[in-house]
């Protein structure tokens, strides 16, 4: 192979590919044929690199130069100036505030310097679809180690001993998990494994992004599991909407069945293992094992009473080991780096690294992967940039609709499994969602009551019913018509619905609600009480008002209203008719002297 000298890498993630990184590569292609330099550089698609606010991110090595937002009608100058002349073109470098505008490379990005990548390793670095770009980073090293050195219960063991926990939600130890499968009985010897991509967190997309980036880490790490537990076939349940997932999986599937690391007689050994992909028509309710497993066997996505558990009753009624892709994406890691090294990083009871979708009213949107015990303060303000605008945190949800708002006062809360139940919420899958002063606790617990009712799937009476009454009360209260004696009816059916639910999409439902009134109760009382939405979100208790002494008669309000419900002779002050006002806020940001605001 002719040696090149710039690798340029282009993020190929679902949202840098929406913003039309696919034809970023063409045109960096056709630049590179123009100045005939194409022999000397190699132009690649590849993964996350993370900072998803950025995007399309391309980066240039050897330099590591971070190119941000790049648009077609940049390639050119581009090409022109870093490939031909060797300069750096510094409109397009990502600057960091307070750094005097001095370029950064991707290694000194405060986004990255808490960060430690071990799921995320290969993404953003390899491409995805080229199962030699996998093997050049010691891909299918840690299966080959197992097949040929190591027995299925040292395996287990090793896993055990790194002290993996589930990422997908409940935290619950891999290894262990691993050891009832491997020590079921099944009646025919026939056992499987599984892995959860369904990922239905609103906002959450890291298994995702692994799928994209690195997809070959989860079919090396589904078949040292099939290994350790004595199965011979798995399915990955990846959600249909993940079309760039799916399509990358499946290469790597085709690739490594190619390659004979899928198959029969994998590196020469006893074991036989395949791989299939089964499509999820994105209901929320199958990322819970059982219901994921009915689906997959082409039934309705509803959960199944326990026991008996999936590790000796699951798929197809046969033993099942289900882990999600983030857990999988450790596997090879621990093998080939030992169990010690893996628990050398985190807490005490939460070893490794977590990766979180970091989102809302945050600067830096996007994917990062911190060891357990980094801060929530850490996290928000030192890699994700702080809030926008100078406004003030209020609170951070983890956990997805079956977690917690934590508020300012637990910043410092150390984020792993055991701190964050502590505080009222939960890790779950990763999903991050950053609050600011603007936002309304009570209209956030609605949002997420409403996902979980909506997605619930009906079979059991707490969950189906329980929900939706408590859903009517946010309703009421976030309409004005709240009553005393609402919080604590709340309360109620919250702890009905955790304590005789089903599964833990019921169980774990009221979650946002308990710890809003936890921490923001009198938010609750204020909608309760004084009719007010103290964040000025709820419609039904708000009231726009026009300043009489700074209102200069413009008349642009009044032209804007899509209802005209403002009125006003030229030259002096409007008022607004509140039978009509619909309260869109269309007069506020119309008004160019800020005469109008909401109470």
């Amino acid at each position: 192979m002719a040696y090149k000298r710039s690798q340029i890498l282009i993020c190929g993630g679902t949202g840098c590919t929406s913003s039309g990184s696919v034809t970023l590569v063409q045109e960096l292609k056709k630049e590179c044929v123009k100045h005939d330099i194409l022999d000397e550089i190699e132009v690649i698609q590849t993964g996350c690199f993370g900072l998803c606010e950025l995007g399309p991110v391309v980066i240039v090595y050897p330099e590591g130069t971070f190119y941000s937002r790049v648009a077609i009608e940049d390639i050119a100058e581009m090409v022109e100036e870093h490939l031909v002349k060797g300069r750096v073109l510094d409109r397009l470098v990502y600057t960091e505030k307070g750094d005097g505008h001095h370029p950064l490379s991707i290694s000194e990005l405060g986004f990255f310097k808490k960060q430690r990548r071990i799921a995320l390793a290969n993404c953003g670095v390899i491409n995805p679809e080229d199962i030699d770009e996998y093997i050049g980073f010691d891909g299918y090293l840690a299966l080959e180690k197992v097949l040929t050195t190591m027995t299925a219960q040292e395996v287990i063991d090793e896993v055990k001993a790194s002290g993996l926990r589930g990422r997908g939600g409940g935290g619950f130890p891999t290894g262990l998990k691993w050891q009832f499968a491997h020590n079921a009985v099944s009646p025919d010897g026939v056992k499987y494994v599984a892995c959860n991509a369904d990922e239905g967190d609103p906002g959450a997309f890291m298994d995702r992004s692994v799928l994209e980036g690195d997809p070959h880490a989860i079919v090396e790490a589904m078949s040292i599991a099939g290994y350790a537990v004595g199965a011979q076939k798995g399915y990955v349940y990846v959600r249909a909407e993940y079309p760039i997932a799916v399509h990358r999986l499946q290469i790597a599937i085709d690739e490594a069945k190619e390659y004979g690391i899928l198959g029969n007689n994998v590196f020469g050994t006893d074991f036989c293992f395949d791989l299939e992909i089964r499509l999820g028509a994105g209901a929320f309710v199958c990322g819970e094992e059982t219901a994921l497993m009915n689906s997959v066997e082409g039934k309705r996505g509803e959960p199944r009473p326990r026991p008996p558990f999936p590790a000796n009753k699951g798929l197809f009624e046969r033993p099942t080991v289900l882990n999600n892709v983030e857990t999988y994406a450790n596997i090879p890691k621990i093998i080939l780096n030992g169990a010690a090294w893996f628990a050398s990083v985190g807490t005490e009871k939460s070893k490794g690294t977590k990766v979180f979708a970091l989102g809302g009213k945050i600067n830096n949107t996007g994917l990062l992967e911190i060891p357990m015990g980094t801060t929530l303060r850490e996290i928000i303000y030192e890699i994700g940039g702080g809030i926008p605008n100078g406004k003030e945190f209020k609170a951070a949800q983890t956990g997805g609709p079956s977690g917690g708002c934590l508020p300012a006062s637990l910043l410092d809360t150390k984020i792993d499994y055991d701190n964050l139940i502590a505080a009222g919420s939960m890790m779950g899958s990763g999903g991050l969602i950053v609050m600011d002063e603007d936002n309304c606790m009570v209209d956030i617990a609605h949002f997420f009551l409403e996902f979980t009712q909506d997605e619930s799937c009906g079979k059991c009476p707490p969950c189906r019913i329980g929900t939706k009454r408590m859903l009517e009360i946010l309703e009421d209260i976030c309409g004005g018509k709240g009553q005393e004696g609402d919080i604590e009816k709340l309360q109620e059916l919250a702890e009905g619905i955790k304590s005789s639910a089903l599964c833990g999409l019921g169980q774990t439902a009221p979650n946002p609600v308990l710890s809003t009134i936890h921490f923001f109760r009198d938010e609750y009382e204020a909608h309760i009480r004084d009719k007010k939405c103290p964040a000025g979100v709820c419609k039904a208790l708000l009231d726009f008002k026009i300043n009489e002494e700074t209102c200069k008669g413009c008349g642009i309000c009044a032209k804007k209203c899509p209802v005209d419900a403002i009125s006003g002779e030229k030259k002096k002050p409007h008022v607004i008719d509140t039978e009509k006002c619909i309260k869109c806020g269309t007069c506020i940001e119309a008004c160019p002297f800020g005469s109008i605001s909401k109470a």
